[in-house]
This record gives structure tokens, C-alpha cells and sequence, in this order.
């Protein structure tokens, strides 16, 4: 039985997944690189210090990449995020879980001011029990980091009764790394077979589509399926919407 529902937020709850590689396009632009927003977009549901590795060379990233993620976050906080919306349905399905007796707990490897304001973007602060940020985690997506941080915030409650809701294929192999099945979200941009290879054992097309079949979805089985065996799977290139 699901118990607990963990959430990533960008691109699965709120629509910032093209403002996120606008910004990561422009911030590189000010150190001199540049990357097509294309070749940008997949690589968002990573956490900024996995996103540099294959972008910029090891020597510039060990001398200013902390640099530069600390100027693309002051950067998207300034510029970007109060152009971020929540996608429909977000509020309507945090009310469902609540209302089903299951915990809620957002799992971002975004700062905790960005996490924050993310919660009223969405309004839902008052029906989350717990969340996390970079500040639970040493490592981000695709590693297992922020999944293990949300489940301690859920302990004693063992892995097979919380469930990940992502939208990226980063999402589903982090989960899968955490012992969690996942659930994936089209809304992000990376398409189902994506999302299926990574790991999900199910995909609905946003939040809305989630809530409209909450009864017939992995949320609501009495019956546990057991976790997807850890394996890393070559995504396909994720599509614009």
C-alpha cells in the first residue's frame, strides 16, 4: 500500500523546465560558452553539478564551477522564476492525497528558497508534510541522494509504501537507485518510452491526468509492486513541447 507520495517539482509540478535551460544558456553565455538551448533542455532534472560535467571542461568546472552555479541560481531567482506557473490539477491532487490519508514530501535538488517560493507558486504549503533541497543532499539526480533524504524525512516508513512522481528519466533512476518505484509525468518534455526505460511503472500526461485516474493509478493499488532492479538505461533525447 502507498503510504507516501515523494515529488519532484520542476517540470512534474510547476512548468520551469524551459525557463531552467533558458537561464543555465545564459549564465554559460556570461563565462564564454555556449550551448544551444536544444542540447541544454535535456540535460534539466539534473542538478546543476551534474549538468556542467560533459558541458564544460574538467578544468573549468573545478576552478569555477561552483562559481557558476551559484550565478545561474542568483540569476534564474532574479529573472526567471516569477515567470514560473504551476501545471493544472497540482493543488486538486495534493488535496486527494491528503484526503486518501497518504503523505506528501517534495524532493528538489533546487535551493530552499526556490522550493519555498515553489509552494506558493502551486499553493500547496499547507498540504505538504515535509520537503527537501540541496541542502539534504551531497550529490543530485540522477543520483539516489534526495530520494534517501525524503525517505528519512518519512522514516520509519519503509521504501516499497512511498511512491517518486518525475518527470525526467533522471527522476526514475534516481528512484530506482533508492529502492522506490516511480511514476512519470509527460509534462516535462521527455517522452514515455523515456520515462518507461528509466524505470516508471506508469505515465500520465501531467498532474490533472494523475488526479483524473487516481483510483485506477499505482497511488491508489493495495497490492505493492516490487521495485524496478537498479540498471542505467541510455535515455532517448528528450522533445520540446
Amino acid at each position: 500500500m502507498v503510504s507516501a507520495v515523494i515529488f519532484d517539482i520542476d517540470g512534474t509540478l510547476i512548468d520551469t523546465v524551459d525557463l531552467h535551460a533558458a537561464c543555465w544558456v545564459e549564465a554559460l553565455k556570461h563565462y564564454g560558452v555556449d550551448i544551444p538551448f536544444e542540447d541544454m533542455r535535456v540535460q534539466i532534472g539534473k542538478g546543476g553539478d551534474q549538468i556542467l560535467h560533459g558541458l564544460l571542461p574538467p578544468g573549468m568546472i573545478a576552478e569555477r564551477g561552483e562559481e557558476i552555479q551559484a550565478f545561474r541560481s542568483d540569476l534564474f531567482k532574479r529573472d526567471y522564476i516569477d515567470k514560473a506557473r504551476a501545471f493544472p490539477g497540482v493543488r486538486e491532487l495534493f488535496e486527494q492525497i491528503r484526503a486518501s490519508g497518504q503523505r506528501a514530501v517534495l524532493a528538489s535538488s533546487g535551493t530552499a528558497e526556490e522550493v519555498d517560493r515553489y509552494k506558493e507558486i502551486a499553493g500547496i504549503a499547507d498540504l505538504i508534510d515535509d520537503a527537501t533541497s540541496s541542502d539534504d543532499a551531497r550529490r543530485s539526480k540522477p543520483f539516489p541522494d534526495i530520494f534517501q533524504a525524503a525517505l528519512a524525512k518519512l522514516a520509519p516508513l519503509p521504501p516499497d509504501e512511498a511512491i517518486v512522481v518525475g518527470d525526467t528519466p533522471y527522476d526514475a533512476e534516481a528512484a530506482r537507485k533508492a529502492g522506490l518505484r516511480s511514476i512519470g509525468v509527460l509534462c516535462g518534455g521527455f517522452p514515455e518510452e523515456a520515462l518507461r526505460s528509466a524505470g516508471c511503472v506508469a505515465v500520465y500526461q501531467d498532474p490533472s491526468d494523475l488526479l483524473e485516474r487516481y483510483d485506477q493509478s499505482p497511488l491508489a493499488r493495495s497490492v505493492v509492486e516490487p521495485a524496478p532492479q537498479d540498471r542505467s538505461p541510455h535515455a532517448p533525447r528528450a522533445h520540446r513541447r
